[in-house]
């Protein structure tokens, strides 16, 4: 098996595991595992751990890239409306061609956000979720950024028992040293059903801006899953994302488990 050397490592992975990473990292606080985020918060001195892992794999060009990421999620309620969120990655990927095969792995940027529910009447709420991502992982493993990066989201969730629809729409200031396009627009709309007391059915769509300068199209995924509460204080999520265009990872499975306490 042949290996390529770092400095071929950085420039032909890099980018395009930062971008899984990226879109990760805007996920990361949704109750997995959607995509997209919901006004609710945890309530005051309550929180949730969220323990989560992705299998992605891809073909284009003739470059077939497996990723796999472990993620643990820590949010607090700081208020009733008001959560902290501490987001930390771990990644693996492996990246194939003819001639050639590029592997690394190890902990990602880590994601600190803030979401504040500013509105509720009735079915409605509306919340903001700024945001920032420490450049903790090795930018020159792929790993990450290199610089610290800064998000806001904004929040709209309407609920209509037993549905629920939530739309995302956000900005990311994508510092980096990968040379990556550095303004990225987010938009996704997702939707939940109670099927039963313990099972809940969920639905995603998005949009978000490639992070190739030189890319013509911005990825799109579809994404169906399950959320099964096993108890008042512990769920278990899974789910399929699939890519609608090629810029999009072709399939990620996607399983979780939270715990509230």
């Amino acid at each position: 098996m042949k290996f390529l050397p770092a400095s071929r490592i950085h420039h032909l992975s890099a980018p395009v595991v930062f971008f899984s990473i990226l879109s990760c990292s805007t996920a990361a606080f949704a109750a997995h595992p959607l995509i997209t985020d919901d006004t609710g918060t945890m309530g005051t001195g309550k929180a949730q751990l969220e323990i989560n892992g992705e299998y992605g794999h891809d073909k284009e060009d003739g470059v077939t890239t497996k990723t796999t990421q472990g993620d643990a999620c820590f949010s607090y309620g700081l208020s009733e409306s008001v959560d902290l969120v501490i987001d930390l990655p771990y990644l693996h990927y492996r990246e194939k061609t003819e001639d050639a095969t590029v592997s690394e792995n190890g902990f990602s940027d880590t994601a600190i956000e803030v979401k504040w529910r500013f509105y509720e009447h009735d079915d409605l709420s509306l919340a903001i979720k700024p945001g920032l991502t420490l450049p903790t992982g090795d930018d020159d493993k792929g790993l990450g950024a290199g610089k610290t990066t800064y998000s806001l989201f904004f929040i709209t969730t309407k609920e209509m028992d037993p549905w629920a629809v939530h739309l995302n729409l956000g900005y990311i200031r994508n510092e980096n040293t990968l040379d990556e396009e550095k303004d990225i627009w987010h938009a996704s709309i997702a939707s939940t059903v109670a099927l039963t007391e313990n099972l809940t059915a969920v639905a995603n769509l998005g949009v978000e801006s490639n992070t190739d300068k030189l890319a013509g199209t911005d990825p799109a995924f579809a994404l169906a899953g399950l959320v099964y509460a096993l108890s008042e204080e512990v769920d278990l999520d899974c789910g399929i994302k699939y890519g609608l265009n090629d810029p999009e990872t072709d399939r990620t499975v996607l399983a979780g488990l939270t715990w509230k306490f």
